[in-house]
């Protein structure tokens, strides 16, 4: 198989078929609690690609060329995390600065992306799955960002759709969001085994 081909399989995979959101259950913190408006849910995922991606590149060098050569791997988390944290702070000036209504709207949910453990969780699945290329992981990350942005935003557009629909009393709120979210998964999990 040539690398194009296992690149766009790849990305498919990881944006669909293994999306962490839908198959790992990562990222879900933000994924329930800034999917109410499908602007806002945008604009997290915009941000939550910009971090994984840059995230994933990043703890990919760090681990190829430092870590695993001088058998370092037990500081990954360390280094992960600083990698991570050092990303959202360049989201969270970038985004204060240019967009102060979404930061607002925001809250504690964008400083939360330093804890996303869809992102951590990338960053260790990367060498998990034995990723020996660097465009590959460059591809997998930044797949990674726009399967969590899809579900978000898929998840945001029903919950903005629900706010018309009669839901029962006892169900509104958390309930259905979170049953919503379950049937979404169901969905998702039927393309499993469409690609490696």
């Amino acid at each position: 198989m040539d690398t194009l081909q296992t690149l766009i399989l790849g990305f498919i995979g990881i944006v669909v078929v293994n999306n962490l959101v839908f198959t790992k259950f990562l990222g879900i913190c933000p994924y329930l609690g800034v999917s109410g408006r499908i602007d806002m849910a945008f604009g997290m995922g915009c941000a939550v690609t910009f971090v994984v991606t840059l995230a994933g590149t990043l703890t990919w060098i760090i681990d190829h060329l430092f870590l695993m050569p001088y058998g370092l791997e037990v500081m990954r988390y360390l280094c992960f995390i600083l990698v991570i944290a050092g990303a959202v702070q360049l989201v969270e000036m970038y985004v204060r600065k240019f967009f102060p209504a979404l930061y607002e709207s925001f809250g504690v949910f964008l400083p939360l992306i330093t804890t996303n453990c869809a992102i951590l969780g990338l960053c260790l699945f990367l060498n998990l799955w034995g990723i020996d290329s660097l465009l590959e992981a460059v591809v997998l990350s930044v797949g990674a960002g726009i399967g969590f942005t899809m579900a978000i935003c898929v998840m945001a557009g029903i919950r903005e759709n629900l706010e018309l629909a009669d839901v029962p009393e006892c169900l509104q709120g958390a309930p259905i969001t979170l049953i919503t979210a379950g049937l979404l998964t169901l969905a998702f999990m039927g393309f499993a085994g469409m690609i490696g």
